[in-house]
């Protein structure tokens, strides 16, 4: 059997050029995905009719933030001038079996994920480069612009400049915000049960302050953190309370630990959660500068095995997100509070599809977001087994 003719066979040329294609449509996806809900979930009862709730109480998870997953209605029947906030009602409604503010969940994961994600888009883009030497200071200008950003958002006097408005918005959002004396009649009873049970902790913005955090900048964000802080920070006869801090970690640790304690107050229960949540943080900024590291090395080596990591990275990406939301979920499920008004038996609640909790039907689902790492594993799964089949002197 004669062997197929040169004519027959892509070109090693096409084939180098493709799989650079495919890699940038993975890097395309990667920073869409940044922005795009990754997950939703939504709770169903029959006392959250279809004219109030035409989708549940429904909550978009981000990969930086959480978000209100109700819409703003257009509707003869009713009117409103914002939309129902879902994140403070699912809130509400979990509280009363001991379940923990929705904000509790991924702390690390969301401080941390512009520098992630960074990080991915770094490998991906070594990936593509040709040229081990070329290769070598885009990895390298990457990674040092990622660690520096890292390091000064974290650790510097006022790291939370260099974080995401969004990050900070969802910090906001989460722990509520000022509501016009006006409205209260206009409120679903849950959501102005809410509103009360916020007012006795304490938790009250400056009325000047913009009503709902799309409308102010991050320095208005983070001056409604600081009011909060300094509002609720503890008063010791003979001791000054601790300063503001605006450092990254300390901002984290500061809104988990008053996520942690809104419903219910245990404070050194919370604050071994909050410690081991910063030491986490620690951790995790230490391997990703030490694979920042592993990975420049791997880069260098184009003829290894090994080289296929930095493609093998952003295809775990949704693998990688179902792993922490399940991980959460079950935490969410297994962590429930005594101080409950009621007590459930741990559970797991529901990854994907339609679940079951007393009265209320849950559903959870994929959102544009992750349909977009999937783009990104996929692409660069076939940008891999294209690279793969380039003879050796190609692939340097």
């Amino acid at each position: 059997m004669s062997s197929p003719t040169p004519a027959a066979r892509p070109s090693t040329g096409r084939t180098a050029v493709l799989f650079r294609v495919f890699a940038l449509l993975a890097l395309l996806a990667l920073g869409a995905t940044y922005t795009a809900p990754a997950w939703w979930v939504s709770l169903k009862a029959p006392n959250y009719p279809a004219q109030t709730f035409p989708d549940g109480v429904k909550i978009m998870f981000h990969v930086d933030r959480v978000a209100n997953g109700c819409q703003l209605r257009n509707s003869k029947e009713v009117l409103e001038k914002e939309a129902l906030d879902c994140v403070h009602e699912m809130d509400t409604i979990n509280h009363f079996v001991g379940m923990y503010p929705i904000a509790s969940g991924g702390p690390v994961e969301k401080l941390l994920s512009p520098f992630l994600f960074a990080f991915i888009g770094v490998l991906i883009v070594g990936f593509a480069v040709p040229g081990v030497n070329a290769r070598t200071v885009v990895m390298g200008l990457g990674f040092a612009a990622t660690a520096v950003w890292m390091t000064l958002a974290l650790y510097s006097s006022n790291g939370v400049q260099y974080l995401g408005r969004n990050w900070v918005a969802g910090l906001v959002d989460s722990l509520g915000r000022a509501e016009d004396e006006g409205k209260d009649e206009a409120l679903h009873p849950l959501v102005r049960q809410l509103k009360e049970s916020l007012e006795k902790s304490g938790i009250v913005v400056d009325p000047t302050a913009p009503k709902a955090a799309e409308d102010a900048t991050k320095a208005q964000l983070v001056d409604v953190l600081k009011a909060l802080y300094e509002m609720k920070a503890p008063v010791e006869l003979g001791v000054e309370p601790k300063p503001w801090s605006s450092r990254g970690i300390d901002v984290m640790a500061w809104h988990y630990e008053e996520s942690l304690g809104r419903w219910f107050n245990e404070p050194l229960k919370n604050g071994r959660l909050v410690a081991i949540m910063k030491t986490t943080t620690h951790v995790v900024y230490g391997a990703l500068l030490a694979a920042m590291l592993v990975f420049l090395w791997v880069g260098r080596r184009p003829r290894s095995p090994l080289f296929l990591a930095l493609a093998a990275v952003p295809m775990i990406l949704p693998i990688g997100f179902l792993a922490e939301y399940s991980g959460w979920l079950w935490w969410y499920g297994h962590s429930l509070n005594a101080m409950g008004a009621f007590t459930l038996k741990p559970f797991m609640p529901t990854v994907f599809g339609e679940g079951k909790v007393a009265q209320f039907s849950t559903h959870s689902y994929p959102a544009i977001g992750f349909g977009l790492m999937c783009v990104v594993a996929g692409s660069m799964a076939i940008a891999a087994l294209m690279r793969r089949s380039l003879p050796d002197a190609a692939k340097d």
